[in-house]
């Protein structure tokens, strides 16, 4: 269903590897069709889209500018509507680019974290949902909803105050169970966000958290979920050498934005395949 170009794989952006096979798998192919995971190459910002059949998720917008890119994308690709929109939280590098979305897509249902924020990329985002007659759903507790043959939990956070400068432990996660498949988005969470939701379970892929910036408990969360690969929605400055190192101890397949550019994963249900722009 979706054309792939190559495939190649990237740990700290000095060493390649094909991964070939990325989940159990099993001797007959489920018939759970594609889902294919799109992560844009939009600096340190995260925009996402998840894309099968018949739905389509967007996770997180990127900056002001990056809608556009988004919006170009599903237009190509003949998509008029948008099942689910998740702003993770309301960080510009997330929430920059929805009004775009909003404005130009069919957005069916927004989820988004309970908690308030004032900036330019707000009111923007504000002013399009209003003008759409759309109200999000701010989550104060987990959803889960199933699109096609993917299984989608969005993980609330469990506090309503984290800290004075600790909005990204707002994040809402979400994870996507599809066949044999889980993959596993983190947003921006940081240290207390992440003993949340440590008993998540294992993955196939795991969205690294907060751009791939060293967290105390990084180790732990990353030997917890116990991913088959990895990627980085990051600029080279912000990803940090001690997590790329953790990464490769690990013998973690690991794709990231500032070295791959767009990176698409394609899971049939039983393996996950990577392509990449560079």
């Amino acid at each position: 269903m979706f054309r792939l170009k190559k495939a190649a794989a990237l740990i700290a952006a000095a060493l390649t590897m094909t991964v070939s096979n990325t989940s159990c798998t099993k001797e007959e192919p489920l018939n759970v069709g594609e889902l294919e995971i799109t992560f844009f190459d939009v600096g340190k910002a995260d925009a996402i889209v998840l894309r099968s059949e018949s739905s389509t998720v967007v996770i997180d917008c990127g900056e002001k500018g990056d809608g556009k890119e988004i919006v170009s994308y599903l237009e190509e690709n003949d998509v008029s509507s948008v099942d689910y929109l998740i702003i993770t939280h309301y960080d510009k590098d997330h929430v920059g680019g929805a009004a775009k979305v909003i404005n130009k897509m069919d957005v069916k249902n927004v989820l988004a974290p309970d908690y308030e924020e004032v900036s330019d990329e707000m009111e923007k985002y504000q002013k399009a949902l209003s003008a759409k007659n759309i109200t999000p759903q701010l989550l104060t507790s987990d959803i889960s909803f199933q699109l096609g043959n993917a299984d989608y939990t969005v993980l609330a956070p469990k506090k309503d105050f984290y800290g004075d400068d600790d909005d990204n432990d707002f994040s809402l996660v979400t994870k996507v169970t599809h066949g044999n498949n889980v993959l596993l988005f983190t947003g921006d969470a940081m240290e207390q966000r992440l003993n949340e939701i440590m008993d998540v379970g294992k993955c196939t892929l795991l969205k690294v958290p907060y751009h791939g910036r060293k967290l105390p408990n990084i180790e732990d969360f990353i030997n917890a979920v116990s991913p088959k690969c990895a990627v980085v929605c990051t600029s080279q400055a912000e990803f940090s050498s001690q997590v790329q190192n953790l990464l490769m101890d690990k013998n973690i397949p690991t794709y990231s934005t500032c070295f791959n550019g767009r990176i698409t994963a394609v899971s049939n249900g039983n393996e996950i395949r990577i392509d990449t722009e560079k």
